[in-house]
């Protein structure tokens, strides 16, 4: 069954974080701790964008947050001009929504878009699992059950959702590298930072972090025994698990 049957196209909504989650603030000095820009190789246009997304990832700067272009400028040590070709750029990515009369918000996901980025990501990840199991060496499986491992034991340690989305980055990390596809890797890294607050969002629910350890172990277990299919389909039984506590959370802010 496809996440949007039944469901309408809603505004845009700006869902509360959890509260395992940094607490908003309207400033960007009580909320983001960031440098200035340093001058390296990359363009400082480039290193400039990276650092607000990054900042949105980590959920430094959170969904309804106004980005202020002077609290930028300052915090960053950049021009007004940088900033905003950074803020452009952003806002391409879907990370930034510029209001008219406004100015720029960090991009809250409407249910419409969730339930869109949910449907990619199924089926991206699953064959990115199909491809681990076909180009893997044993070594990068044992990895990634390893990887499965550092997750429960942090899981367990902290309630911190930001600690526990890092940890699940690295079984996503050895995933790619054993999959062997730049351009799966260029297409998922394309989303993930427009599924961050959703994945904090489902990660909240009591018990999910657990459940989430237990369906990776699944998925680990089919890809030791090389099973394509069962590897894949417990991949988008694990995306759409995960979509449940994300989408019921946007369509109670939708009744609201």
């Amino acid at each position: 069954m496809s996440l949007a049957e039944g469901e309408t196209a809603t505004a845009r909504v700006v869902p509360p974080m959890p509260e395992r989650t940094v607490m908003a603030s309207n400033s960007l000095s009580d909320a983001w701790a960031s440098e200035p820009i340093g001058r390296v190789a990359a363009p400082l246009r480039e290193q400039v964008t990276d650092s607000i997304r990054q900042a949105i990832m980590d959920f430094d700067l959170q969904p309804g947050q106004r980005l202020v272009e002077r609290e930028l400028m300052e915090r960053l040590g950049v021009s007004r001009t940088t900033i905003r070709e950074a803020i452009r750029e952003l806002a391409a990515e879907g990370l930034v929504t510029v209001v008219p009369q406004k100015g720029a918000v960090v991009t809250a996901p409407s249910l419409e878009d969730a339930i869109d980025l949910y449907e990619v990501r199924a089926s991206l990840e699953s064959l990115i699992v199909q491809r681990f199991v076909e180009r893997a060496t044993d070594e990068q499986v044992e990895r990634l059950a390893g990887a499965v491992d550092y997750l429960e034991s942090v899981t367990t340690a902290t309630s911190e959702i930001r600690e526990v989305l890092r940890a699940k980055d690295r079984f996503y990390t050895v995933l790619l590298e054993g999959a062997r596809s730049a351009a799966l890797q260029q297409m998922l890294d394309s989303i993930r930072a427009r599924v961050q607050v959703l994945r904090a969002t489902s990660l909240s629910e009591a018990g999910r972090p657990l459940e989430v350890v237990r369906e990776l172990r699944f998925i680990v277990e089919a890809v030791s025994r090389r099973d394509v299919t069962q590897a894949s389909a417990l991949c988008a039984m694990h995306i759409r698990a995960a979509s449940v506590t994300a989408l019921a959370h946007l369509r109670a802010e939708q009744r609201a």
